[in-house]
This record gives structure tokens, C-alpha cells and sequence, in this order.
């Protein structure tokens, strides 16, 4: 008997005698793309559409390939299989409501490909019809609710959250979608937040349940509705205010499992990170629009990574686009686990730091540079927070964090067991220090560096507030600010044709008159103190040549002058303590025959003169500007949820979509 093989929708047998034949489905596709109504002729079509297995790859396909002039011709005909498929989802029969979700699924896509360019309308339009519209949506959206609240099929769950991110992703701008005002209209949210909320469903589709709300939260969020979602997180936060020392379920726990599972990775080769904007966002926008969300960041659970579960092999598949690897369910459920004195404790803080100190070692990559930015974007509001600050300064609160440093030639990898158990806060400062240190390069990323100098001021601010004496190395992070110094002056005329050097050089001459004119507030020792003035001193050339540029530069008039002028005016008290201390310690060295003084020498000095020192009160060194993301970064934001939008949608392809488990799981109707 001759064999029979099946290609794209086609059936033929081995023999060259016959004519391929088309598997049924197709040809009823194809009496679909007819421009009479294919019931006429047939009653029973619709009910024997959704008993036959879907063909992605033709019915997408066929869509694509007509023209806009052909999709209107059939326009009826697409309409009434949209609403035929949504009637299906209330079918008893599970392989009726796998197939009408699957069809729906091909047509938001391939509909999508011919109206790329619009804002919606007319895709509303072809799929549904504007009169039709409201009522098809609200059917919709209740027939998925129903499906992911109920206690059925995992993989129909898994089917729906698919289709929602469909819906989601029609348009590049979230904003311009206008399909996206009916499922704000009949809300989903709490669907999508009973997932999060229940083990076994997190585990299974957590990581789309994260990306939809992080995409439906940045949508007309500056019209109001972030604030409607917003809220919807806010009431569910607290609902789990009480439940924060339970690890297993709730929202909180599936947001630090999730993230922590995606964030660390295998980083000795920067090549083999991949950057996950996603799941980013969905922080960011869990931290910045919810501070009750900070809670989560010191939840604590074992360190992920230590305790693995084996896993076969896999065969090779291709990479998937930027943002869009979800978790696997094996690597979330390894973190359950209960807390041992032997295993290094860890919370979502911790696991970010770490990942953001993978991420913001190359910033070269556009996707690394976003995600380096989003990642100070999220510590800046963490610094800003009053919580978060209360637990990053806790001093019974003490962790090991091993942050991924740059290899570099003249310094050697810490060994793992030798780090501290120190607060949060000095990985913190550990992780901006490492920035600073490592990314002073041709392709100055000013802005980043910008972000990384307020995040430091901020945490400073509070420490002054508050008089946290903080056992801290400070003279790695004054070395690392006078060596910047130093490369902004070394490259001045290469970085003046694109930056406003003038604007970070202040803002390390601030930091540096905090510590000054506060630090005897927060510096843990008064030896401290003498040591920032003794490396003020040891470095007073740089200073000294930092003075001679801005000067030269505010008497000239350029277009730099104003902003060269702040920072003359900023150096006064360094001046001040350079040109007091520097006769002092050349008449030391002469009186006691002394060619090289010691820095214990030198320090002598220093606290023998404190009483002579005059300095000048300087205000406002302890005020910033709180992070605004609206104005600001509305472009940022804007972009940055295009392009996750866009690999999210790319990312939907027809494998995700498989029906094979769900096959199995119905492979009988009764």
C-alpha cells in the first residue's frame, strides 16, 4: 500500500499518478476565504469546524497572503468565524474550546500582519465588525475568565494566556491598541492574579501571567488606567501584607521566584546573558507604582542555584528574541525549599543585584544599555524608598552577595568564601562603585553614569538623615570618583562634543562635600574622616587640575561657562582643605628631615590642624530630585515596551502553540 505524508495542509500519496489532496480542514478554510457564507450550503460548518484539528501554518498563511482589497471581499466571512469561535468557548466538548482558541489565536495574528501600521480600528473592524465589537469582546473576555478560574485543563489555561498576549501585542505602541479598551473595560485582572496566587498554576504559567500585566499596566498609563491596575495590585499586596514569612503562594513569592529564576545565570562569558526586559519591566513596575511591593524585596529563601534538580537533556532549539524566556517550571520549583542553616539565604534584592551586575558590564548592546538603564532606573526608587532603606541599612540583617565583577587585568577574582556578611547597602555601593570603575571607555555611557552617581547621593541622604554609621571600605568609592575625575579631564574634548561633562563632574564634587561637610554624622569612625581628608590631600592634584579646566572655562564665554562656573563654585571646600593642609605637612616633612611621609605621618597632621580648618556651609547637599518617570522617561518607557511587545509577539510562534499535550490531555469527546 502506498505510504501517505502530510505537507503544509497537503495529502499525497508516494504514487506520482495522483493529485495531492487537502486535509478537510483546509478545504473548509478555503470555502471561509469564499465570498459566500459557507452555512449556506452546508448548516452543520461551524459545528464540524471546531471538531477538526487546526492548521496554523495555512489559516495564518492564506491571511497573509491577500491583499487588503481580498480580506474586505471576505470580511463577513472572517467575522462570522470570530464570533463562531467565541460561541466554541462555551462548548462542554474541551477539543470544540481547543480548536476556537487556536483559530482565534491565527486570526488576531495573520489579521495583525496586513494592518501592521494601524491603530487598531481596522483590525477591530475585520475581525469583528464595530457594531458587533463591544459584545464580541465582553463574550470573550468572560469566556476566558471563566477558563483560567476554573479548575480544569492546565493547558487551556496555558492556550488563553497565549491568546491574551495575542490580543496585547496587535499593535508595536500598547497605547495605540484600541482592542486593548475592551479587556480594560471587562477586566481580567483578577483571573490573572488567582494564577499567581495558586502554586501549582504559577509554576505552570506564571512567566506569560507576569508579561501581560506588565504590558497592560503601560497601557494609556499616563491617561489614567496605570493607576486602575495599579490599585488592583495594591489591594492584592495587602491582602498578602500578613502572609509575607509563608514562602509558597501569592503574588509576591511568584514575582521573586520568577524573577530569580530568570535573572541568575552562568555569566564567566558576557556573550552567553541574555537580556530579559520583560520580566525587568514587570519589577520595575511592581516597585515603582506599588511601594508596598517593597516588602518583597527582603523576603527571604534559599539561595537559588545551590539546590538543583536533574533535568535530561534536551535537544538544541533555536535562541528566542530578547525578553521573552520564560522560566521553566522545574527551575521554579526548585526554590521551595526549606530554609537551612548550611545554605546561604537569599531575597529578590539580592538576586537582582546580582543580575544587574552581569548586565551592566557590557553596555555596548542596545538590549544591555536598556536593560543597565532600567536596572538604576529600579535601584533609584529603592534608594529613594524609606522601607527599603531600612532594610538595606539593617544591621541584623547581613548577607553575602557575590557580585559578577569585569575581569580586569590588575585585579583578581575575590574568592566566594572570603565575601562579608555585610548590609544590603554596601552591595549596593559595591555594584555602583564596580560600574564606575569599569566603563570609563571611548562610548561614554554619561547618562548611566548620571543614574549611578544619584543612586549613591540618595543612599548618602539617608544615612545622614538618619545617622547610619555604616562600616563601609569609602575609600574604594572615593578612589573610584577621583579616578573618573580624572578620565572626564584626560578626554574633555572628545566628551564635550556629546555630553555636558560639567553636570556628572558636580555631582561627584557634591558627593564629596557631603561626606565633607556631613560625614562625621555617618562615617563609622573618626578615623574615617581623617582618612577621606587624607585622600583628598594624596590626591589634590587631580583636584588641583579639575579647578584649572572649569575655571578656564567659565571665564571664557563658551557655551560651557554657566556650567563650569557650578562646578568652581562646588570645589571651595576642597580648595579650602588642599591649601590648608599641604603647607602644614611640606613643613612636617621639613622639620623632621622627612623626604616621604608615611600615611599615618600625614594623618598626624591632618588631626593636629582640624581646629584651624575654615570651611564653608554649602546647602542643599543633602536634597535631590525624586525620580519622576512621566516627562522624563515617557520616551524611554515608550520604546521600551514597543520593543518587548514586539518580542513577546515574535516570540508567540507556532510551536508555543502546539496542540500536541493538548491533544493527549482530550484525546476523547464523550
Amino acid at each position: 500500500m502506498a505510504q501517505v505524508e502530510k505537507r503544509g495542509g497537503l495529502l499525497r500519496k508516494s504514487s506520482a499518478y495522483k493529485k495531492p489532496l487537502k486535509e478537510k480542514v483546509v478545504l473548509m478554510y478555503d470555502e471561509i476565504f469564499m465570498t459566500e457564507d459557507p452555512s449556506k450550503c452546508s448548516p452543520r460548518f461551524w459545528e464540524e469546524l471546531f471538531l477538526m484539528k487546526v492548521n496554523l501554518e495555512y489559516l495564518e498563511g492564506k491571511l497573509e497572503s491577500l491583499d487588503g482589497e481580498e480580506l474586505m471581499k471576505i470580511k463577513d466571512n472572517i467575522n462570522c468565524l470570530f464570533q463562531h469561535c467565541i460561541q466554541a468557548l462555551g462548548e462542554e466538548h474541551p477539543i470544540r474550546v481547543v480548536n476556537a482558541l487556536q483559530t482565534l489565536c491565527a486570526l488576531i495574528r495573520g489579521v495583525h500582519q496586513k494592518n501592521k501600521s494601524t491603530s487598531g480600528f481596522d483590525i477591530i473592524n475585520m475581525l469583528m465588525g464595530f457594531d458587533k465589537a463591544e459584545l464580541c469582546m465582553k463574550n470573550l473576555m468572560e469566556s476566558l475568565d471563566s477558563l483560567l478560574c476554573a479548575e480544569g485543563s492546565e493547558s487551556l489555561k496555558s492556550l488563553c494566556l497565549k491568546l491574551l498576549l495575542c490580543l496585547v501585542t496587535v499593535t508595536d505602541n500598547i497605547s495605540q491598541n484600541t482592542i486593548l479598551e475592551y479587556v480594560m473595560i471587562n477586566s481580567i485582572f483578577e483571573a490573572i492574579l488567582q494564577i499567581l496566587s495558586h502554586p501549582p498554576s504559577c509554576r505552570e504559567h506564571g512567566y506569560d501571567a507576569v508579561v501581560l500585566l506588565a504590558l497592560l499596566v503601560n497601557y494609556r498609563k499616563y491617561e489614567g488606567m496605570g493607576l486602575v491596575i495599579a490599585q488592583a495590585l495594591s489591594e492584592y499586596n495587602r491582602q498578602y501584607k500578613d502572609k509575607e514569612e509563608e514562602h509558597q503562594g501569592g503574588f509576591f513569592s511568584a514575582l521573586t521566584n520568577m524573577v530569580g529564576s530568570m535573572f541568575i545565570a552562568d555569566a564567566h562569558e558576557k556573550i552567553s546573558v541574555q537580556t530579559n526586559e520583560a520580566i525587568l519591566l514587570a519589577l520595575y513596575e511592581a516597585v515603582h507604582l506599588n511601594r508596598n511591593f517593597i516588602t518583597v524585596l527582603a523576603q527571604s529563601h534559599p539561595e537559588m542555584g545551590l539546590v538543583t534538580t536533574p533535568v535530561s537533556p534536551a535537544p538544541a532549539t533555536p535562541a528566542t528574541p530578547l525578553g521573552t524566556t520564560p522560566p521553566s517550571s522545574d527551575v521554579i520549583s526548585s526554590v521551595e525549599l526549606p530554609l537551612d542553616a548550611d545554605v546561604q539565604t537569599s531575597n529578590l534584592l539580592i538576586t537582582f543585584l546580582k543580575y544587574s551586575s552581569i548586565v551592566m558590564q557590557d553596555t555596548k548592546d542596545e538590549h544591555r544599555l536598556h536593560s543597565g538603564k532600567l536596572c538604576l532606573i529600579i535601584l533609584t526608587c529603592i534608594a529613594e524608598d524609606q522601607y527599603a532603606n531600612a532594610f538595606l541599612h539593617d544591621d541584623n540583617m547581613n548577607f553575602r552577595v557575590n557580585l559578577h565583577r569585569m575581569p580586569m587585568r590588575h585585579r583578581k577574582k575575590a574568592a566566594d568564601k572570603n565575601l562579608p556578611c555585610r548590609p544590603l547597602v554596601c552591595a549596593v555601593l559595591d555594584l555602583m562603585v564596580e560600574f564606575i570603575v569599569t566603563h570609563m571607555m571611548k562610548e561614554f555611557p554619561m547618562d548611566l553614569y548620571v543614574r549611578c552617581i544619584q543612586v549613591v547621593h540618595k543612599l548618602l541622604c539617608y544615612q545622614k538623615k538618619c545617622r547610619v554609621r555604616l562600616h563601609y571600605t569609602w575609600r574604594e568609592l572615593w578612589s573610584a570618583l577621583i579616578n573618573l575625575l580624572k578620565f572626564l579631564m584626560s578626554n574633555e574634548t572628545v566628551l564635550l562634543a556629546k555630553h555636558n561633562i560639567f553636570t556628572l563632574a558636580l555631582m561627584i564634587v557634591n558627593l564629596f562635600n557631603m561626606f565633607i561637610t556631613y560625614g562625621d554624622t555617618f562615617l563609622p569612625t573618626p578615623s574615617s574622616y581623617d582618612e577621606l581628608y587624607y585622600e583628598i590631600i594624596r590626591m589634590h592634584q587631580s583636584f588641583d587640575n579639575l579647578y584649572s579646566m572649569v575655571l578656564r572655562l567659565s571665564t571664557n564665554a563658551g557655551q560651557w561657562k554657566e556650567a563650569a562656573s557650578k562646578v568652581t563654585h562646588a570645589l571651595v571646600n576642597i580648595r579650602a582643605i588642599i591649601n590648608h593642609f599641604n603647607p602644614k605637612i611640606e613643613s612636617y616633612a621639613a622639620v623632621n628631615h622627612i623626604s616621604q611621609l608615611s600615611e599615618e605621618q600625614v594623618l598626624e597632621v591632618v588631626r593636629a590642624n582640624y581646629d584651624t580648618l575654615t570651611l564653608k556651609l554649602q546647602d542643599g547637599l543633602d536634597q535631590y530630585e525624586r525620580y519622576s518617570e512621566q516627562h522624563k522617561e515617557a520616551a524611554f518607557f515608550k520604546e521600551l515596551v514597543r520593543s518587548i511587545s514586539t518580542n513577546v509577539r515574535r516570540n508567540l510562534a507556532f510551536h508555543t502553540l502546539s496542540q500536541e499535550v493538548l491533544l493527549k490531555e482530550f484525546s476523547t469527546i464523550s
